[in-house]
């Protein structure tokens, strides 16, 4: 049997579903208008206004991935700007650094060198003016000391080697034992005492005979035993042996 579709409960909920179409409908509408009315307020006063009737509404969709995503790649470009810098920065004091290096170890050597430099040339200056030292001492003319060829310069031409030879003796002593033994004769010669009795009579200016004439000769002075000046020094270093003097004899020796 069929159903009877006008009952009045049957009408009534038609008429709901009716209405809730037609409200659906109208909200659709007026979502679709405000989107249109936001549309409308972003163009420019002075723009054309279009209206379309078909503007069709369109379903928002919400997500929070892509800003994540695009703020991770904007911290990621900001540390690799940030390492980048770090890295130009390391390399530009590194560099720095380094140049600071060459320059002091330059410095140091220039210094170095300028001390070498100084010190040669301080050492080149010293030995320089002990060359002219040098040589001035000996340019320097050696005073020749003359003696009269008499008594009063055979002794003290005898007393200058003697005391470069280190022999004792004064002017004094030379002069009182000559003046005993010859009286300042230099070819004086004892014939007659026991000297001469044995073959070596005693010669002089000091009467010195042959042998200790031989034995205490005194180099640089003359071999000939009647030299005034070489028998004088050869009788002072015999004195001088046996007594300590030439001072300390008075008498026959």
């Amino acid at each position: 049997m069929p159903k009877n579709t006008n009952t009045p409960g049957h009408s009534r909920l038609t008429e709901l579903n009716k209405l809730t179409k037609r409200h659906r409908i109208a909200l659709a509408g007026v979502a679709t208008l405000g989107a249109a009315a936001l549309a409308f307020s972003a163009v420019p006063s002075d723009a054309g206004t279009t209206i379309s009737d078909a503007a069709p509404s369109a379903k928002v969709a919400y997500s929070t991935e892509p800003i994540k995503g695009v703020k991770a790649s904007i911290t990621d470009q900001l540390a690799g700007a940030s390492l980048k810098t770090e890295a130009i920065q390391a390399k530009a004091d590194a560099k720095a650094k380094a140049e600071k290096a060459k320059a002091d170890a330059a410095a140091k050597k220039k210094a170095a060198e300028a001390a070498a430099k100084k010190k040669a040339e301080a050492a080149h200056k010293a030995k320089k003016a002990a060359s002219r030292s040098s040589q001035r001492i000996k340019l320097q003319p050696v005073a020749a000391t003359t003696y009269a060829n008499n008594l009063n310069g055979w002794i003290n031409h005898a007393l200058a080697i003697m005391k470069q030879k280190g022999i004792p003796g004064s002017y004094y002593g030379l002069y009182k034992n000559i003046m005993r033994e010859s009286s300042g004769n230099p070819s004086a010669v004892n014939g007659w005492d026991v000297n001469a009795v044995n073959g070596t009579p005693s010669i002089g200016l000091l009467q010195v005979i042959q042998p200790t004439f031989n034995a205490y000769h005194v180099s640089g002075t003359s071999t000939n035993i009647y030299d005034p000046v070489a028998n004088i020094v050869a009788a002072a270093n015999y004195a001088a042996d046996r007594y300590g003097s030439i001072d300390n004899v008075n008498s026959a020796y």
